[in-house]
Parts: structure tokens; C-alpha cells; sequence
């Protein structure tokens, strides 16, 4: 049984905890918040034996073999490396870090310590796009020509006018962080390494601090190349929709809905043929009462498993930190209004 510490009373009860608990081999032990009474009265309610309103008290807590964190991007560094440093495997949220420098810290303690890491990059574990890939790889549409992106919603954040996170630049977050991260690793694991980017960032009118909208092209190592169109403030948006343009076909996920998991659908097309449905289900999924619950239980499963096996899994820190890396290129593109070659700086990072 691996005893598990969850970060974060919000996410990290609606969503890491159910998901989590899914898994036999796991037992919730402890949460921690940033205020310990309102963190008890939160682990009575799930039935958690421990609560702290300091996340070092939980890290410290000697029945804590590993440490889930669902917090705001710039306190995810400091508590993932205390973990790892700790002895602990630690399973973090998107984006990792604030900053390159901190999530090149939290990289580096990674391999210091040999423990698991994984991120919560859940997007890559709904079935449909699983099947999806599947098709991809199989040379479905043959070589990938296009990829298109279009993903416009209303999120809460921005119906409310919050300044938080996931609204604001300043700690890790914005429209890049909250959503483009997802988008980021998607691409990659679908159509391999982006090779260059350009990117536009925008917010409201009248209040661009608040970044809700990013314009994009993307070339990629393959030769692909992609456009990008991502909104988080559009009232009645078309929702989430993934398009593949091959040599022999296309092959598309659509999701109208304002559900970020539940949704999606798949369809097909190989020349000359018209697109048709390819019907997907999960079984899983049908229990929970949030349409997140069930990618996130399979990425806690390989989680486990790589704890288990004391090996690395996917998607953990090295992907976070690539993921990091094109987030803080996006940024230098529009500061700089310029392309920015990403496979040169690959060649530096790696010294290849």
C-alpha cells in the first residue's frame, strides 16, 4: 500500500482524491491546505485521517510515502523539491513552475534523487484520444500534413473577472499556463517535437492583464506544421476541436460542449471517403461524478506503477520542464514579435 499526502484542498480534493483512491494500491493519508481548520473540516468530509493547514508538515510526515500537489504554479517548485529531497515521490500539477528556473530546479532534484515524478497533463489519457493516436500511428491519414486547433470556452475564471492563477500571468498562470500547457504536450505526443512557434498573446478589452486568448503557429520536426486559435473567454464557444490533415485522409476530435474531459468525439475520413463516426467508450469513466477523475486515476496508475518498479513514467518532470520550455518561448515570441526556432535551442539545451 503506498500511503499518499495530497497538496491542495480544491483540485487536489475533487479530482487527485477520488482519482487517486481509485487505484487498490493507494491509502490517502494526509492533505494539507493553507489554512488548517477549513483543511480539517475538507479531510473529515473525505474521510481522511490527517489534515495541516502547513504543506511542510505533511512533506515532513514520516506515514507520507509520496506527495500529490495541486496548487497555483509558483508554490509547486518549493514543495515538490522538499518532497524529493524528502525521500518522496511527488506527482504535480501543469504547469509545473512559475518560472524555467524553477521548474529546471524541480528537473534537476528529479534526477538527483532517482525518485518518480509524474504531471497532470490528463488531456492524453481520455480513451477517445487514445484511440485516436492508435489511428495516427498506424498511418490512418498517412504522413501528417496540418494540424488545427481550435478551442474556445467561457471559463469560470473569466466569467467571474478573477484575478488568480489561472487569469494572471504573475504566478505561472494566464491563458499559457492554464491552457496552452495542455496543448503543448498534446501536440507533441500526437505529431513528435514542435521544431519552431509564433505566438500572440491577448486579454480583455480594457483589462489585458487578464491573458485569455492566444493566436499560434507551430511548425514541427516532422514537417507538420499547425495553427492554433485558443480562447478561454468565449461566451458559448465552439468547444475543444483537434483536426489531422494527412496525405491520405483526416481524422478529427470534436468536443461542443463546455466539458473539458467528457465530450469528444472521433471521426474519419480516408480518400476519397466522407467522414464517418469511430465510436469510443469508457467504462470507466461512467462513475464519476467529474469528467477528470478518470484520466487523472490512469496517470496516478502509472504513477504507482512507477513507484512500484522504482522507474521514471510519462508524462513526469522531463516533460513538464519541455512543456515549460515552450510556454517560455510563447512568451518571448510575442514580447519579441518574432519566430522563435525551437529545435536551435533544443541543440543548446541538450548540446547536441
Amino acid at each position: 500500500m503506498i500511503r499518499l499526502g495530497i497538496v491542495g484542498i480544491n483540485y487536489g480534493r475533487l479530482v487527485h482524491l477520488p482519482a487517486f483512491r481509485a487505484d487498490p494500491r493507494c491509502e490517502i493519508v494526509a492533505v494539507a491546505g493553507s489554512n488548517a481548520e477549513r483543511t480539517a473540516e475538507a479531510a473529515r468530509a473525505v474521510g481522511v485521517p490527517k489534515s495541516y493547514g502547513n504543506w511542510r508538515e505533511l512533506v515532513e510526515d514520516k506515514d507520507v510515502q509520496a506527495v500529490a500537489i495541486a496548487t497555483m504554479p509558483s508554490l509547486q517548485a518549493e514543495i515538490a523539491i522538499a518532497a524529493l529531497k524528502a525521500g518522496k515521490p511527488v506527482f504535480a500539477e501543469k504547469p509545473m513552475a512559475s518560472t524555467i528556473a524553477d521548474a529546471r530546479a524541480m528537473l534537476q532534484q528529479a534526477r538527483l534523487s532517482g525518485l518518480p515524478t509524474g504531471i497532470d497533463f490528463n488531456f492524453t489519457e481520455i480513451m477517445v484520444w487514445h484511440r485516436a493516436k492508435a489511428m495516427l500511428d498506424a498511418g490512418a491519414i498517412g504522413k501528417i500534413r496540418h494540424i488545427a486547433v481550435h478551442w474556445h470556452v467561457e471559463n469560470y475564471s473569466i466569467q467571474m473577472r478573477m484575478r488568480n492563477w489561472k487569469t494572471v500571468r504573475d504566478d505561472g498562470g494566464g491563458v499559457l499556463g492554464n491552457f496552452i500547457s495542455h496543448s503543448f504536450h498534446y501536440l507533441e505526443w500526437f505529431a513528435g517535437p514542435i521544431s519552431g512557434l509564433s505566438a500572440h498573446v491577448s486579454g480583455l478589452p480594457g483589462d489585458a492583464d487578464l491573458e485569455t486568448t492566444v493566436a499560434m503557429a507551430m511548425d514541427f520536426k516532422s514537417g507538420a506544421a499547425c495553427s492554433l486559435s485558443m480562447s478561454c473567454a468565449s461566451f458559448r464557444g465552439t468547444g475543444h476541436h483537434i483536426e489531422f490533415f494527412g496525405e491520405d485522409g483526416t481524422l478529427m476530435l470534436h468536443n461542443p460542449t463546455a466539458d473539458y474531459m467528457r465530450g469528444f468525439e472521433l471521426t474519419y475520413a480516408k480518400r476519397p471517403g466522407t467522414m464517418e463516426r469511430i465510436p469510443v467508450t469508457d467504462p470507466v469513466d461512467a462513475p464519476f461524478p467529474d469528467g477528470r477523475i478518470a484520466p487523472v486515476s490512469r496517470l496516478a496508475a502509472k504513477f504507482f506503477d512507477a513507484i512500484e518498479g522504482g522507474k521514471q513514467t510519462a508524462p513526469g518532470f522531463i516533460e513538464g520542464y519541455r512543456v515549460q520550455r515552450l510556454i517560455d518561448a510563447a512568451k518571448r515570441s510575442h514580447t519579441q514579435g518574432q519566430w522563435i526556432d525551437f529545435a536551435a535551442e533544443d541543440a543548446r539545451e541538450t548540446g547536441a
